[in-house]
C-alpha cells in the first residue's frame, strides 16, 4: 500500500495499462479481462486486476497530465513491481493524413516542461517507446486491419493552450498528435529499466475541427485496448535485449 494506491502486496500485476480515465479503466477491464477485480480506489482513481488469455493484467487510471502519471507511474513500478506500462487514451490528430479513430503508437514524445525535468537539468533528454512493445503493437494492429501511424507525439502540460506557434512548430516537424502524460512515462520507464508504450486513439482533430461521436468512443477504443495487450504479451524483453545487443 502506498500514499496513492491502496492495493496488497500481489495485486497489481506486472503488466499494467493506464488510461486516464478511471471510468475508462473499468470499463476495460469489465470489457477485456477475467474476472476482474478492484484493487485501488483511493482518491477515486481506480484500478483493476484480472487475466487476459490466463495472463495477469492490471488496468489502472493515471488522472490527466503527466503529474498525475507520474506519482501512479513511479508508484507502481517502485512499489508494486510493475515491469510493463502501457498507456491508452485518446489524442488530438496534428497531421492531416492523421484521421479520427486513427491509432497512434507514440515512438518519442516532445514536451516543453515534465516532472522529470528537473533531473535533467541542462540536458535535452529524448523520451522513447521500448522498441519491443512498439513494435508487437504494429503487428498487432496490422493484424486487427486497424489504420495506424508511428512516430513522434508532443505531451503538452496544458489543456488550454494558447500557443498556436508551439503547434505549428510541432506540426511542421511531424509531430502525428498531442496528449499529456507520454514523455512523462517514457522517461520513468527509463529510468527504472522498465518498457513502456502509448497507444492512442485519436478522437479529434486540430487542424479540421473534427471529433469523434461519443457513441463511437467505445467501440474505437476497443481497439486500441486489444492492441496494447497483444504487444503487451507478444514482446520478449529477452528478444529486446538481445536485439540490442546485435546492434
Amino acid at each position: 500500500m502506498t500514499v496513492h494506491i491502496g492495493a496488497r502486496p500481489g495485486d497489481i500485476a506486472e503488466t499494467v495499462l493506464l488510461p486516464g480515465d478511471p471510468l475508462r479503466a473499468r470499463w476495460a477491464a469489465e470489457t477485456f479481462l477475467d474476472q476482474p477485480r478492484l484493487v485501488n480506489e483511493v482518491r477515486g482513481m481506480l484500478g483493476f486486476t484480472g487475466t487476459w488469455n490466463g495472463r495477469p493484467v492490471t488496468i489502472h487510471g493515471s488522472g490527466m497530465g503527466m503529474p498525475s502519471l507520474s506519482i501512479y507511474a513511479n508508484e507502481l513500478i517502485r512499489d508494486f513491481g510493475a515491469k510493463t506500462l502501457v498507456r491508452i487514451g485518446s489524442a488530438g490528430a496534428m497531421q492531416r493524413h492523421v484521421g479520427l479513430r486513427d491509432v497512434v503508437l507514440a515512438m518519442t514524445a516532445s514536451s516543453v516542461s515534465t516532472p522529470s525535468r528537473s533531473l535533467f537539468r541542462e540536458l535535452n533528454y529524448a523520451p522513447a517507446a521500448d522498441w519491443g512493445l512498439l513494435a508487437a503493437a504494429h503487428a498487432a494492429a496490422g493484424a486487427e486491419g486497424v489504420r495506424t501511424h508511428v512516430g513522434g507525439i508532443y505531451s503538452s502540460d496544458t489543456f488550454y493552450d494558447a500557443r498556436e506557434d508551439l503547434n505549428e512548430l510541432l506540426m511542421r516537424h511531424g509531430a502525428l498528435a498531442v496528449e499529456m502524460e507520454t514523455a512523462e512515462l517514457y522517461a520513468v520507464a527509463a529510468r527504472y529499466g522498465c518498457r513502456a508504450l502509448a497507444v492512442l486513439t485519436i478522437s479529434d482533430h486540430l487542424l479540421t475541427g473534427e471529433e469523434m461521436p461519443a457513441s463511437e468512443r467505445e467501440r474505437s477504443f476497443g481497439d486500441m485496448v486489444q492492441i496494447a495487450l497483444a504487444a503487451a504479451f507478444a514482446s520478449s524483453p529477452a528478444l529486446d535485449g538481445r536485439m540490442s545487443q546485435d546492434k
